[in-house]
């Protein structure tokens, strides 16, 4: 049997912490993963449009293979500029790829953005987007525990008609294997099965985690394109992004393998899902904690599995943790009564 983990967030999975920034009169922020020390990272893509810094150096033809932190963020491209501050906090503090004695490190930060830029904020920041500025916020405040909705990069999504948000889950395994997931949800697609307030990742919830709705005698589905999703649709107006962690001992090509399992978990809580308009990706790390058993391949399918699950979970979780901001409604308002 699995359970969720003590915090319910990916920071269950030891060596992790989350940091998370906000402007409310810009409505977006920033989030920031950092791990204790450098770990292994990889990166699965499945949207048609994807904001993304550092990816191609986690795939496992690459020479990289590693992350020092990873940057989620508002702003659609203006977002990107969060990975320069905490790279430039890191490096400070002597942590990166160390390439030639007596030459300042590199630090390695991946990094994946939202589109909030039509959200009604304030966006006149002239020459000085704030995403820096917040990412080194962040990485100050990193812990592990953190808010999730309304909060860091999660700040000014939409996920369909709901306030989107930022989201988090764990599992434990009866073994001892920890796995988590962090989700910014800012889907084209819907959470919610159409005609219900039951969320589509509702068979996953653990502990009444986003409200305990279950669904009674449903009509059948019109199998058309759910009438709660974003509309118009738009190219680059959308995506959700995340990261799942595992704690197991794993070679890159197996956290490759995590990566595009768990890019299933989008598919388990929206709909529809890796659009053409969408620029949904999914990193994963590895602590390297716990060995696999033998043969490796089983447990490899159950950390996939669970980290799939974990995700679609968070998902669920930052659209019901979200609270309303400006035209922007939340989940529980919108089925308020």
């Amino acid at each position: 049997m699995t359970r969720p983990g003590k915090r319910n967030l990916i920071t269950d999975v030891a060596g992790l912490k989350v940091g998370q920034a906000e402007d409310f009169a810009v409505r977006s922020g920033v989030t920031v993963l950092l791990p204790d020390a450098q770990i292994m990272a990889a990166v699965d893509v499945r949207g048609g449009a994807p904001g993304t810094r550092e990816t191609e150096s986690l795939a496992p033809v690459g020479i990289g293979g590693v992350a020092d932190a990873i940057t989620l963020a508002g702003g659609s491209v203006y977002g990107l500029d969060a990975a320069s501050g905490a790279m430039a906090w890191l490096g400070v503090r002597g942590r990166g790829v160390s390439l030639f004695k007596g030459a300042p490190v590199a630090p390695i930060v991946p990094a994946a953005i939202i589109f909030d830029l039509a959200n009604g904020g304030d966006k006149s920041w002239g020459e000085t987007p704030p995403y820096r500025a917040l990412a080194l916020e962040a990485i100050e405040s990193a812990s592990e525990s953190f808010a999730l909705g309304t909060s860091g990069a999660g700040t000014g999504a939409r996920a369909g008609i709901y306030k989107g948000g930022t989201g988090s889950a764990s599992a434990v395994t009866g073994d001892g294997f920890t796995v988590g997931a962090l989700a910014i949800v800012n889907s084209v697609g819907s959470p919610i099965i159409p005609g219900t307030d039951v969320f589509w990742a509702h068979a996953l919830e653990q502990a009444g985690e986003f409200g305990n709705k279950r669904p009674g005698a449903i009509p059948t589905l019109d199998l058309d394109l759910p009438g709660d999703m974003k509309r118009p649709a738009r190219p680059g107006t959308n995506t959700t992004i995340a990261i799942v962690a595992i704690d197991a001992e794993v070679t890159r090509v197996e956290l490759q393998r995590i990566a595009i399992m768990a890019a299933d978990g989008f598919a388990r809580a929206l709909r529809p899902v890796h659009t053409p308009f969408d620029g949904d990706t999914v990193f994963a790390i590895a602590t390297g904690m716990r060995p696999l058993a033998e043969p490796r391949g089983l447990d490899l399918m159950r950390l996939g599995s669970l980290a799939a699950d974990c995700l679609a979970r968070a998902i669920a979780r930052g659209v019901y943790e979200a609270t309303t901001l400006g035209d922007m409604r939340s989940y529980k308002d919108i089925f308020a009564g």
